[in-house]
């Protein structure tokens, strides 16, 4: 991981903050646009986003977008033919053509959420594009992160958006959409803060991210906060926060209370005794879906990103986050993190989790044993 100084990071919260500044790039695109997303829905959120994608193709500009097989199955069937109709170029990353197994090859997804704008702006979170209050169940939109990143940064940003898209062309036999990129990175500084772009791949960057959050866990000598979807740390990971606590750091962890995937949710609930008895705070957020992938740390050290903490991002999957070290940027996110936990959150004891039924308390074992048994036929061991 390497910093560079002279960046301007803007923190983008939720939806309602970044689609109007994400389209507002894109409609001001004058040479070439990259998206990848994990998820495109055929929703209203898409819909916009993919207006805007066909209007900058209508001026000339560019476009090309790459979206996971696995998490755009609507958009292959639905947006992909609009959109390639108005002369934008599409990949698809692994299409799926089959229910997913766990065949390790087969969970090897596209996660992450980067937008690279004429090699002037881009944009890396946890936001997919997809509507922000899933489909009316709830009242409150889902909570996420993203930044909007100009200066130094945009290099390895850029290279890395080009890379994965000449890869993709040319294992998808479409060498025609292999073509050179138009719109050089701008490099010039656009403010103060210090930050890094990480990325996790299947080759030279297989543990990149995990590396970097265990660096900053060891180093950490007063707070960390961690406000993660899918959470479901390994071995290394869990020691880090343990050894933390023990030496006196505080340690919140802000997880989700309202979850699409249950089982991932009781799974993760096995592990609160551990970290309750060594001093952690745990929070559950249950005003609305949590998807961010976000922490701080020591009030200087900062992440926002598409890596969750379990084995399928830190393993498998194709993340991006981008690490910052700067004292307001790390301050806006904290402030960002205390208000949604005293707004939307609910703290756990050792008494509450003892109090629980012992069904309850039983199906979280299972839980746990069920994806520690996925995480092994994917083909994983003991260590992770």
């Amino acid at each position: 991981m390497q910093f560079v100084a002279g960046n301007a990071v803007t923190l983008l919260e939720n939806g309602e903050q970044y689609f109007p500044a994400l389209e507002a790039a894109i409609d001001g695109a004058e040479r070439e646009v990259f998206l990848q997303s994990y998820i495109f829905e055929d929703d209203g959120t898409g819909a916009r986003i993919t207006a805007a994608l066909c209007r900058a193709a209508a001026r000339g500009v560019a476009v090309r977008v790459m979206v996971d097989g696995f998490g755009g199955r609507s958009f292959v069937a639905n947006l992909m033919p609009r959109l390639r109709a108005a002369g934008v170029q599409v990949l698809i990353y692994r299409r799926e053509l089959r229910p997913l197994s766990l065949r390790r090859h087969r969970l090897r997804r596209l996660h992450r959420k980067v937008v690279v704008v004429d090699g002037r702006e881009a944009f890396v979170g946890g936001i997919n594009v997809v509507d922000d209050f899933d489909a009316g169940l709830l009242a409150h939109p889902r909570y996420d992160y993203a930044v909007r990143v100009e200066g130094p940064l945009l290099a390895p940003i850029v290279a890395s958006a080009q890379r994965l898209w000449r890869l993709v062309a040319w294992a998808s036999f479409r060498r025609r959409e292999s073509q050179p990129p138009l719109a050089p990175p701008h490099i010039e500084p656009a403010g103060t803060i210090r930050a890094a772009f990480v990325v996790r791949d299947n080759l030279r960057f297989r543990h990149a991210i995990e590396d970097a959050y265990l660096e900053a866990l060891a180093a950490a000598r007063d707070e960390i906060v961690i406000a993660n979807a899918y959470f479901f740390p390994g071995r290394r990971f869990r020691q880090a926060l343990l050894d933390a606590s023990a030496r006196g750091v505080r340690v919140v962890l802000l997880l989700q209370g309202v979850s699409d995937h249950p089982l991932q949710v009781y799974a993760t609930r096995a592990l609160y005794p551990i970290f309750l008895a060594a001093g952690i705070r745990l929070f559950e957020y249950h005003r609305s879906h949590l998807h961010a992938k976000v922490a701080v740390i020591d009030r200087q050290w900062a992440t926002v990103g598409s890596s969750n903490i379990d084995a399928f991002s830190l393993l498998l999957a194709r993340e991006a986050n981008v690490f910052v070290d700067d004292e307001g940027f790390a301050a806006r996110l904290r402030a960002s993190l205390e208000a949604a936990i005293c707004a939307g959150a609910r703290e756990l004891k050792s008494s509450d989790w003892q109090r629980l039924p012992l069904l309850r308390r039983g199906l979280s074992w299972l839980a746990y044993q069920l994806v520690r048994l996925a995480i092994g036929l994917a083909g994983f061991g003991r260590a992770h």
